[in-house]
């Protein structure tokens, strides 16, 4: 018999062609993800998913699938996916590690513009049949001559440098190890501790992975040292940032805004994760800026993206390694 293929969530029609003749394909058609229970029924006599951000294996949905032998995520941060079960049940874990980079760090831009220069509300304001030429309002913020403090980053992060480095602002980060003395100087970036960041930057950006150090990074004490102008921007996971902290503080005109890609909701492998993003926070219409987890929703990106997780799959169904694994295994006959 073939092998059996699931796609959980929707692909391009080129990525469900590619795998013409290669395996039994199942694929979700539809634009609403599965419930883990469906992708479950699926996946029980599969050989191989993708998997993508509303997604989560862990080690009794891998003890219930004995034929996986790939979970090939469209997607590059791994935190909804237990990495060492998958080792543990010889099921290799693959990432897309590069193409999402670009696409997160131009929305991150997009949002920090956005939000400082009160682009929807002035949007709104044309809508409301309100405007009647130039008026002195809405007032934002300017880049050049800020600071912009980058939290984590690595390859995101030094993205969003590249792409602000032409807005004559200043740049500190933090734990990006890997920055050469070259690099720092080629994107105005100086090394700085969060405290700094904090203390000294009219913009922060997180850009950091979500790991146990850095569920809350972004909570009641670090906000408690920002200027009450300053605005924070969150691409990275939506735990790192404490969004009822978030909340408060900008209620309390301790934060003069917030934008975010991402949330604490959709952080399913944490399990006092909240089930929906804080009433307080929505209501801060005039202070804020959301937009619904699109950072890699480049057609052509995700094409790629969805191109790179299909040919990880036939790699192990032709007995391969497959590229991008970030996992090791015992081979299984």
């Amino acid at each position: 018999m073939a092998p059996k293929v699931v796609i959980t969530n929707w692909v391009h029609p080129e990525v469900i062609k590619f795998f013409d003749g290669k395996c039994t394909l199942v694929a979700n058609l539809q634009r609403v993800p599965w419930s883990r229970d469906e992708v479950l029924e699926q996946a029980r006599d599969a050989t191989a998913i993708m998997t993508f951000m509303p997604d989560s294996v862990d080690e009794d949905f891998l003890s219930q699938c004995p034929d996986l032998k790939i979970v090939a995520c469209a997607l590059k941060g791994n935190d909804n996916f237990d990495v060492e079960a998958g080792s543990r049940h010889g099921v290799w874990m693959t990432i897309v590690p590069d193409l999402l980079t670009i696409p997160t760090a131009e929305l991150a831009v997009g949002l920090l513009i956005g939000l400082a220069r009160k682009i929807p509300q002035g949007d709104q304001f044309i809508r409301s049949g309100e405007f009647q030429g130039w008026r002195p309002k809405l007032y934002g913020a300017g880049h050049d001559g800020s600071v912009v403090g980058l939290i984590g980053g690595g390859c995101v992060g030094a993205a969003i440098a590249a792409r602000l480095s032409g807005f004559g602002c200043s740049m500190l980060y933090n734990e990006i190890n890997w920055l050469s003395a070259e690099s720092e100087k080629d994107l105005a970036f100086k090394r700085a501790s969060l405290n700094e960041i904090a203390e000294k930057s009219d913009f922060v950006i997180s850009a950091c992975p979500l790991t146990q150090e850095t569920k809350h990074l972004v909570g009641a004490g670090f906000l408690a040292q920002l200027k009450p102008s300053a605005i924070l921007v969150n691409i990275s996971r939506g735990s790192v940032v404490d969004e009822e902290a978030v909340a408060y503080a900008l209620e309390e005109e301790r934060l003069a805004g917030y934008a975010a890609d991402v949330f604490e909701m959709e952080d399913w492998v944490l399990p006092d994760r909240p089930e929906i993003i804080p009433e307080r926070l929505l209501k801060q219409m005039e202070k804020t800026l959301f937009t619904p987890h699109i950072g890699s929703a480049v057609g052509r990106v995700r094409l790629k993206i969805a191109m790179q997780a299909a040919s990880a799959i036939v790699q192990c169904l032709e007995g391969k390694q497959p590229d991008w694994a970030v996992n090791q295994i015992q081979k299984r006959p």
